[in-house]
């Protein structure tokens, strides 16, 4: 019995060694397991990503423009002449047809009197060479053969129509003189303000001469260049805000009427025309305006914050995730807004996209990539 319980002592004891042994092996195993794995993802860095969502960019440019007047006209004198009568000076207000200036040409005058009386001289001649051949026509008509000799009544017909023809052509003459002679005053074209005026009476002027200036002032063009990144961005109102040097704490409106449809090759910029209602009379033509655009792309696209856009010397890009690994993905920039950079290229909804996008950053790198919202 004493042996026997010797052997099991023992037996227990070698156990117990064996089993201490086995958990010392396995913990040594995993700790060198834990330690390789370490070491395999030390040199990757943690970078922060989110997810690309399409977005409508809208923002409010801020573009210089000038008020031009709705009409304006330079008058200038159709004949030579000296100036008889200034009716109007600057800042007077007119009516279309209004009689605005007098000029004294006693020529012209002279030639509407010497056409008028050679007008009725040759209608006098036409209208004797028409009552001759309309007798001698009739009477060709009597049943008496011979009163009328054939060839009398061709040359009375040839005479009649060779009177009427000179008659026609000296009453266009006297037309085209008293035309001329309606020259001789200046009339307004439309209603309006006078803004300039150039001679005085008794000036020497000619058909070069600019008499004076009218303005419809009643209501304005306001036009704006707008760069060529924004003429496909409809606004999103047809209303426009703009602020004046006179009034600097008044807001002002206009209407967007018309666009020149095409680009000015020299300034890369697309002509827009706004009304601007001033009947109350409180806007002057040629101030400078501070108009505040509102705009906004009429599809949607992504907007990005600007530290997502990567600019070299080459190009633009953005730095996207695929199977995690870094690809490049070369991108047009748009209109910037409040939100960040409207970019246009291989960009889908769902994409992951480096928050912080640069040319250090090469394709097919590895990291740690942290969601960002």
């Amino acid at each position: 019995m004493y042996h026997i319980k010797s052997c099991k002592f023992y037996l227990g004891v070698e156990m117990t060694v064996t089993i201490l042994f086995s958990l010392l092996l396995v913990s040594c195993e995993q700790s060198t397991t834990n330690a390789g794995s370490q070491a395999s993802t030390a040199g990757r860095d943690t970078v922060a990503v989110f997810i690309a969502q399409p977005d409508t960019a809208i923002k409010s440019v801020a573009f210089p423009g000038e008020l031009d007047p709705y009409l304006q006209s330079d008058l200038f004198a159709k004949v030579q002449g000296y100036v008889r009568n200034m009716k109007v000076d600057i800042g007077d207000r007119v009516h279309r047809g209004q009689n605005l200036a007098v000029i004294e040409a006693p020529e012209v005058n002279t030639q509407v009197s010497q056409s008028q009386a050679a007008l009725a001289a040759v209608k006098s001649k036409y209208t004797a060479s028409e009552d001759r051949y309309r007798r001698l026509y009739e009477a060709s008509l009597s049943p008496s053969p011979g009163i009328v000799a054939p060839a009398d009544l061709v040359s009375a017909r040839d005479q009649m129509e060779s009177d009427s023809a000179a008659w026609e052509a000296l009453r266009q003459q006297s037309k085209a003189y008293r035309e001329i002679s309606g020259y001789l005053y200046i009339t307004a074209p439309f209603d309006g303000v006078i803004t300039a005026r150039k001679a005085d009476p008794g000036a020497l002027v000619s058909p070069s001469s600019m008499l004076l200036t009218i303005q419809d002032n009643n209501m304005l063009r306001l036009r704006i260049s707008v760069p060529e990144v924004y003429v496909a961005s409809a606004g999103s109102g047809k209303d426009l805000s703009f602020s004046v040097d006179a009034f600097p704490e008044q807001r002002f409106t206009g209407k967007l009427t018309r666009k020149t449809e095409t680009i000015d090759p020299a300034t890369r910029t697309e002509l827009w025309e706004y009304d601007v209602d001033n009947r109350n009379r409180k806007l002057k033509s040629g101030a400078f305006v501070y108009a505040q655009l509102k705009l906004s792309r009429g599809a949607s696209s992504f907007v990005l914050p600007p530290a997502a856009v990567a600019t070299t010397l080459e190009k633009k890009f953005v730095i996207r995730v695929r199977d995690g690994k870094a690809e490049w993905v070369d991108v047009r920039q748009g209109m910037t807004t409040d939100k960040g950079i409207e970019v246009f290229g291989d960009i889908h909804r769902g994409d992951t996209l480096l928050s912080k996008a640069t040319d250090e950053r090469k394709p097919g790198t590895e990291a740690f990539w942290k969601m960002t919202k």
